[in-house]
């Protein structure tokens, strides 16, 4: 099974497109901010002739520095749902923070599902103006630097302290990382607790449902399958994952991504 730095690189569909077109680049956050930043990340690019770039969205939310409209302005990204692109033309960048499951909720201090599927600015969802910091972070020579100016703008919010994110973070990394895991009532019985409990604590924290973040990890599973150079067992592969037989996987890889997982496999 892929180890957990292969399931985030998955999200990035066509990898071997992708490499040719975009430069990626991540570092991981100070101590002082682990707990709830799981990484800073940026992209950038150099595309005369436009390139859509998909992605299968993991349950994580991300503020990115970007041009929105000319003006540098930061963006709170809530969890999507579904698979997105983005038109990247040109030359730019983004740089980003990438919080651990529930690690916005700190900031936040509402619930994070209300940002499902949302992107909006630092401005309207946290009340506080995000230019300045935003021209900053893009103006950095070097993308680490952005991150350095985007850690400590967030050190400047002061998160709140709620023991829930530590308990949230643990368990849906669990769920990312153990294969055994195909349904949310398993996760709820490692939780201790109802499985509408945790829906609602899933809810006001992870900012998405656990059935959907434990099919999500699978997926990722099956897509980090694809991307490898090996031919795939795509049976014994569905077994393993939980899918009752190959037909359900290849039904839920296609209506993510759009195509079977062996088709896809050939092209990216």
């Amino acid at each position: 099974m892929p180890s957990r730095t292969a399931r985030v690189q998955a999200a990035v569909l066509r990898p071997s497109t992708a490499e040719q077109r975009i430069r990626v680049g991540r570092i991981e956050p100070d101590v002082d901010l682990a707990h709830l930043v799981d990484y800073f990340w940026w992209v950038r690019w150099d595309t005369p002739e436009p390139h859509e770039q998909e992605v299968v969205p993991r349950p994580v939310v991300h503020v990115s520095a970007e041009l929105v409209a000319g003006e540098p302005r930061l963006l709170v990204n809530g969890v999507r749902p579904r698979m997105f692109s983005r038109r990247l033309e040109g030359q730019g960048q983004t740089i980003a923070a990438g919080f651990r499951p529930a690690g916005f909720r700190p900031f936040l201090r509402g619930d994070v599902g209300d940002l499902e599927g949302r992107e909006a600015t630092v401005a309207d969802v946290l009340g506080v103006d995000d230019r300045a910091v935003a021209a900053t972070v893009l103006a950095s020579e070097r993308p680490e630097d952005g991150a350095a100016v985007l850690a400590a703008w967030l050190r400047r919010l002061e998160p709140e302290t709620d023991p829930k994110v530590e308990e949230l973070a643990t368990l849906v990394e669990r769920a990312e990382e153990d294969t055994d895991l195909v349904r949310a009532e398993q996760l709820a019985e490692i939780a201790g607790t109802s499985l509408r409990t945790l829906q609602r604590r899933f809810h006001s924290h992870v900012g998405i449902g656990p059935k959907w973040v434990v099919q999500r990890f699978r997926l990722l599973d099956v897509v980090s399958a694809a991307h490898g150079e090996a031919d795939v067992d795509w049976a014994g592969l569905a077994a393993r994952l939980g899918y009752a037989d190959q037909s359900h996987l290849i039904r839920a890889f296609t209506q993510l991504v759009g195509h079977p997982p062996a088709a896809y496999a050939k092209e990216a």
